[in-house]
């Protein structure tokens, strides 16, 4: 759906009465009992939830690395539950751009290098590819580092040349699993900031945390429990990132 001024409205992505099981001999475990949600474009929803609750599971449905047992999956409108995995992997790569705990940043390549990796799948030219790179780390405030390797950065700048490679394809939607875990206070919340900047541009959200200071900063939280939401509430006064760092000590080199 299309205002007025032209800007895409509506879900971007919906689960309905979604149930994930898996067998195991002649026992069957559940692990999504019939989730029903769906995320508005330019949502930024943070997911809750206690180690075997659901809240991987869904994630992995919701990022196309997994397939729902039962129940539909729409993404932007259209029905991924049932696609090959062929398929999956090219709406991964033009869709969807993914931030984990662990960098994965290649460490013998530098940051633009590594921005530019999910590029090598698309068809666009070497110039394209270093455009979308730069802007990409600029986003991030990063584009003063683009020659750097890791090793040449904190742990808060590599978090944020992943980010920068999961923007760099243009998604849909941004998910993040638990992308302040590996991180200190302060950068946590630097790193949050960036997410809250990318997601008043219009990016939609989905983050992964076992953190409530971090989930605070989300505009909706979810929380799973048992393979069900048991709770769903949208933020009305969440903190903005930036002012929470004005209160914190800088750190020391």
């Amino acid at each position: 759906m299309v205002n007025d001024d032209g800007v895409m409205t509506g879900a971007v992505l919906s689960v309905e009465d979604v149930h994930k099981y898996y067998t195991m001999g002649e026992t069957r475990v559940h692990a999504l009992r019939g989730v029903s949600v769906q995320v508005e474009r330019g949502g930024f929803v943070a997911v809750m939830g206690a180690s075997g609750s659901g809240k991987s599971t869904l994630m992995n449905i919701l990022g196309c690395l997994d397939r729902p047992s039962a129940g539909r999956y729409l993404l932007e409108g259209v029905d991924v539950s049932g696609l090959d995995k062929k398929t999956l992997a090219g709406i991964r790569n033009r869709k969807l751009g993914f931030v984990f705990q662990g960098f994965n940043l290649l460490a013998r390549t530098t940051a633009l290098e590594n921005t530019a990796l999910p590029t090598l799948y698309s068809k666009i030219d070497a110039a394209e590819r270093v455009k979308r790179s730069l802007d990409a780390l600029t986003l991030v405030g990063l584009a003063d580092r683009a020659n750097h390797f890791p090793s040449q950065m904190s742990g808060g700048q590599q978090q944020r040349v992943a980010i920068a490679r999961a923007l760099v394809n243009h998604p849909s939607i941004l998910f993040a699993d638990e992308p302040t875990g590996n991180l200190d206070s302060r950068t946590s919340i630097e790193i949050m900031e960036v997410l809250q900047n990318l997601n008043d541009q219009g990016l939609t959200i989905v983050m992964v945390t076992h953190e409530p200071d971090i989930a605070q900063f989300a505009k909706r939280i979810i929380v799973f429990r048992d393979g069900t939401i048991r709770k769903d509430d949208s933020i009305r006064e969440r903190p903005r990132a930036s002012e929470v760092l004005k209160t914190l000590p800088e750190l020391e080199d």
